[in-house]
């Protein structure tokens, strides 16, 4: 998007109310069940910002896929969890206390680690040997003033006005999910000819990515020893991507098209499996509750 208002103004404003809307669900509390669950945070924080942009690069490697899409992924992959992960946790019956938490740390870590990702994949997928100076220090504080200040803003209303805060975190929410949707419809109606021309390559691509994420996250998890509960939580945490801050790095902070289709069609593709990921662990716990065995393995009781 050629610095138009859209991406230079619209996006990250819509952006900023998203995670506005995140900050009023957040209280002092969610960060100190991290202090009582460290173990489950840590394997969470190791999932989400080591295994999932490696594996996100050795896949394109695999897949042959580079130049401006591959970008468009890593910055995908070097995005917080999307708000919508503590609603699908909610919906497996997950731990949705360790959902709001990691939301919460993953949130502040990526304002750290999503420039040095991301000046990594310039630099290497640019093509022809050229190099590209990725803007650090501006990429950081776009994260500051995207994420971190709008999360503490709606964090502080919601401590100072408790009610407030709770009657309009409903609202704001509703209002949130349909600036993404409205985010999503204009990325890809603005680059549809150039999403039309690769979604057979990019479309799997991403649902691959999806899966294996929820497979690897759930998997690690379980390997951890940690619950049953908290295993579905990482696998949904490790997977969903915040989506449209992929598209406003990606439009509005590098201004390049291409960089932000993988995240327009991510954050579209990822409830599909998502969705189905989180309906299949709510199953098994009604068998549970029913008495039956239960498909999933994992080491703590079903919620």
């Amino acid at each position: 998007m050629q610095g138009d208002i859209v991406s230079t103004v619209l996006l990250p404003l819509a952006l900023a109310f998203i995670m506005f809307s995140l900050g009023l669900g957040l209280t002092p509390a969610d960060f100190g069940r991290i202090v009582r669950q460290p173990r489950a945070l840590l394997v969470g924080v190791a999932c989400h910002f080591i295994l999932l942009p490696l594996a996100c690069f050795g896949m394109l490697q695999v897949a042959g896929i580079g130049g401006a899409f591959a970008v468009g992924f890593m910055i995908l992959a070097a995005c917080p969890t999307g708000t919508t992960s503590n609603l699908l946790t909610y919906i497996a019956r997950g731990d949705v206390a360790l959902a709001l938490s990691f939301t919460a740390v993953a949130s502040v870590l990526t304002i750290f680690t999503l420039p040095l990702i991301v000046s990594f994949a310039l630099e290497f997928f640019a093509g022809s040997g050229q190099k590209v100076a990725a803007p650090v220090g501006a990429m950081m504080k776009q994260m500051v003033l995207m994420l971190g200040l709008p999360v503490a803003i709606g964090m502080t209303l919601r401590y100072w006005k408790p009610g407030l805060g709770q009657r309009i975190e409903g609202t704001c929410t509703k209002i949130a999910s349909v600036l993404f949707i409205l985010i999503v419809v204009a990325a890809v109606a603005k680059n549809w000819v150039l999403l039309r021309d690769n979604f057979h390559t990019l479309a799997p691509f991403a649902l691959a990515l999806n899966v294996t994420m929820l497979a690897c996250g759930f998997g690690m998890a379980w390997l951890a020893r940690l619950s049953r509960q908290q295993s579905v939580t990482l696998g949904i945490e490790t997977a969903i991507q915040n989506g449209t801050l992929a598209m406003v790095i990606g439009s509005s902070v590098l201004k390049q098209d291409a960089f932000a289709l993988p995240g327009a069609l991510y954050g579209v593709l990822m409830y599909v499996s998502g969705l189905a990921f989180a309906y299949g662990m709510r199953r098994a716990v009604n068998r549970v509750h029913a008495g039956e065995p239960a498909v999933a393995p994992g080491a703590g009781s079903p919620p």
